[in-house]
């Protein structure tokens, strides 16, 4: 095998620039593939840890009628907080609908009460309590910027109590916060609980629980969301995304494997005398065959090598400076940041090679089966079979 090894090199430098076009096509492939799904992968880890700090905590308790994919709910969505013992390390949150003013124009809200002392999530909710605004409010900077609001400005709030009675108020903005979460962020407005509780008339009431716990109680009348199910639509869009992206990269991972392949057919063509010899000098026809599988897949392995020596450095670069998004793909509602700083890890990098290096293999494996059924006396002749 050592001396199959030592050949196969010394013939694939020997083939000159053809073998060093298909090593540099076979490695532009290895290294897009490893930089799509790092990006991927970069995307997930930042997406999962910003939802989890700033809007699922350990998981979330919804009341039995509410229906976060439904408006409509939000009217009797709602139920008495049960005592303190049954929501220790529990952060009740309670959702209203509302609409907004500003400049004499309608905007659509969901009013938010949160306990301005919670710690559970990212939101500066100490702001509600240092105000000295009568009805503190925070926003985000999608919901700043739709809105044209700024911190330090009032505008009016309009709201239906427990009776459905309109009713309304000017509320102050006391801080705009910066989040790659859209869902805490656009068309919401967040506000001190018991100040919501009083203007509402739903006195120690909540919509959902956020948890800090490792595990989430169970409470009848509330219905547990645990994080994976809280994240399942990020994580299918993910999917989906590396689905879409698997399309580019086997498109180019084939381009360089046909490649290949013609290399080996043209090299069986043209090399028939060669392969003469070495059965003559009694090699066996599956010797042969073996050597020029070798010859192919120290393609993927010198693929591998040059990959590396302009791939390592672009993935260390990539990982610290980030990949800049456009600010339009950040207002989609998707959780993504202004800068994706890529994850390469061990099982990537390892199960690409493995893919790289068996398919250059069984692509050169396939043509080089002709070498079994050829005649060493016609091969010697230089005569096709």
């Amino acid at each position: 095998m050592k001396t199959a090894f030592k050949l196969a090199y010394k013939n694939l430098m020997g083939a000159g620039l053809r073998t060093w076009l298909n090593v540099l096509v076979l490695s532009f492939a290895f290294v897009i593939i490893i930089f799509y799904n790092g990006m991927i992968d970069g995307w997930n880890e930042q997406a999962m840890r910003e939802n989890i700090a700033w809007e699922y905590g350990n998981g979330q308790l919804l009341h039995q009628d509410y229906d976060p994919l439904d408006p409509f709910t939000l009217e009797d969505g709602h139920g008495v907080i049960p005592s303190a013992d049954d929501i220790s390390g529990l952060t009740p949150v309670l959702i209203r609908q509302a609409s907004i003013y500003p400049e004499g124009r309608m905007v659509s809200v969901a009013l938010k009460g949160i306990p301005s002392d919670q710690e559970v999530v990212k939101l500066p909710t100490p702001l509600l309590a240092e105000s000295p605004a009568s009805i503190p409010a925070l926003i985000g900077e999608r919901m700043a910027s739709s809105a044209k609001l700024k911190q330090g400005d009032e505008v009016l709030i309009r709201w239906r109590d427990k009776n459905g009675t309109f009713d309304a108020a000017n509320i102050t903005i006391a801080g705009v916060f910066n989040t790659n979460v859209a869902s805490v962020d656009g068309g919401q407005i967040w506000i001190s609980i018991e100040k919501l509780w009083e203007m509402t008339g739903l006195e120690d009431h909540a919509t959902l629980f956020i948890n800090e716990n490792e595990k989430t109680p169970e409470i009848e009348g509330w219905k547990i969301k645990s994080q994976a199910a809280l994240t399942k639509s990020l994580t299918d869009i993910i999917e989906t995304k590396k689905a879409s992206g698997s399309i580019m990269y086997l498109l180019l991972l084939a381009i360089a494997l046909l490649a290949i392949f013609d290399t080996q057919v043209l090299s069986i063509f043209r090399r028939q005398r060669e392969i003469g010899t070495y059965i003559a000098m009694g090699m066996t026809r599956w010797q042969v065959v073996k050597l020029f599988t070798v010859e192919g897949a120290m393609y993927s392995i010198l693929a591998t090598i040059v990959g590396c020596l302009y791939g390592i450095p672009l993935f260390i670069y990539m990982s610290k400076t980030g990949i800049g998004i456009p600010p339009a793909s950040r207002e989609m509602g998707v959780t993504i940041g202004e800068r994706i700083f890529p994850v390469y890890g061990l099982g990537l990098i390892s199960g690409t090679v493995l893919v790289v290096v068996i398919s250059a293999t069984i692509v050169s494996f396939l043509p080089a089966r002709k070498i079994a059924k050829m005649n060493p006396v016609d091969a010697l002749k230089g005569k096709l079979q």
